[in-house]
């Protein structure tokens, strides 16, 4: 079971589970469902004993699964972590134990129209104090000179969080003065004009619709807008890693994507076979060709070391990864709690609330659960 309702995707994982099927000799049935869905209709399953052999989960979600005791530790399945980064290893990894096997990850860049830059004679921002300048600059019109997504969803908080830990900021420690500058940068290009008021209602997808229509220089995004953004042949596109407060320093992003699991049914030999298919999927060959196909990155790194030759165009992208950290590997379960209430902060401080008024609140409710 995994989410992978788009056409391409669904195709794409049709023809690895196929291959993987060949290989180890059984048939592989996909069942998609929408990506809200998926942890929601596994519990039902778990209780109703009617579990698939493999699940694919966000690795966000993978900590609660994994706290009931759903899930087999893929080590005694066989699965080596070897040439995985130690980031993606805990990406897929909760309280110290290997669940998920990602065959992809993802994490966010500064995408920029090159000939918007160019014509304003603008260099490619690196630090917040350019960021601000260059946003300021590109602002005309209709146009504004950044778009990024402050929604009251998951998409908000993946694109607060290059903010954020960049800057120094803790998920532990939300009311922090770190975290409530990350905030008041976001509020300053409010202020100066350079984001549109409705960033706080944009999801990833809105920001990449206004990028395309020519509505934003520069957004925040990942590498699952590319396909999309190159059905535009006007429109030349490059990346840069996010700006951060000062030169020099690392760009800190969140991972992203997917992580393929086995969930514990009592079968251990139907276990086996699902961690020889896990093993499968996310091996160095697939993975190449799965991320060569959704232009993300492989989780492995001699995988990765090919990626960036065959797609140069990304390796900002690659070099983004590379530092990137998982949501979950501090706070695990309690991640969604923190989720929720940074997105209830956004909501209020881009609305007027000081920032550290709303992260105040925020960290009440990350800690209280409500």
């Amino acid at each position: 079971m995994n989410s992978s309702t788009d056409e391409s995707y669904h195709r794409w994982d049709a023809e690895a589970m196929a291959r993987c099927g060949k290989q180890l000799g059984v048939t592989i049935e996909q069942q998609s469902v929408p990506a809200a869905q998926v942890m929601t209709k596994a519990l039902r399953m778990a209780s109703s004993k009617s579990l698939p052999d493999v699940i694919q989960f966000d690795a966000s979600e993978m900590p609660t699964f994994a706290d009931a005791g759903g899930l087999v530790d893929l080590k005694t399945l066989g699965l080596s972590t070897r040439d995985i980064p130690e980031g993606i290893v805990n990406f897929g990894s909760y309280k110290g134990t290997y669940y998920g096997a990602a065959r992809s990850v993802n994490t966010l860049a500064l995408f920029y129209n090159k000939d918007l830059l160019d014509q304003a004679g603008v260099e490619v921002p690196k630090t917040w104090d350019e960021l601000r300048a260059a946003a300021k600059q590109l602002t005309e019109g209709k146009r504004y000179g950044l778009a990024l997504s402050a929604g009251g969803a998951e998409d908000g908080v993946f694109q607060f969080m290059p903010f954020m830990w960049s800057n120094g900021g803790d998920e532990a420690e939300l009311d922090s003065p770190q975290v409530a500058e990350a905030l008041d940068y976001w509020k300053a290009l409010l202020a100066d004009g350079s984001l549109s008021k409705s960033t706080v209602n944009w999801t990833q997808a809105d920001v990449n619709d206004q990028f395309m229509a020519g509505n934003a220089a520069m957004m925040i995004n990942g590498p699952w807008q590319v396909e999309t953004l190159n059905t535009d042949k006007s429109l030349h596109w490059e990346i840069a890693q996010i700006p951060v407060p000062e030169a020099g320093e690392d760009s800190v992003g969140p991972l992203g994507g997917a992580i393929l699991t086995v969930p514990n049914t009592g079968d251990e030999q139907r276990e086996k076979t699902a961690g020889r298919i896990v093993a499968c999927l996310s091996s160095q060959k697939e993975q190449l060709t799965y991320a060569l196909n959704s232009w993300m990155v492989p989780a492995n790194a001699k995988a990765a070391a090919v990626w960036r030759e065959k797609v140069p165009e990304l390796d900002a992208l690659a070099d983004q990864v590379a530092a990137a950290r998982s949501r979950t590997a501090k706070l695990g379960a309690g991640w969604s709690s923190v989720s929720l209430a940074l997105q209830s902060a956004f909501q209020s401080a881009l609305t007027g609330q000081s920032s550290e008024a709303a992260l105040k609140r925020a960290q009440q409710r990350a800690t209280s659960g409500n």
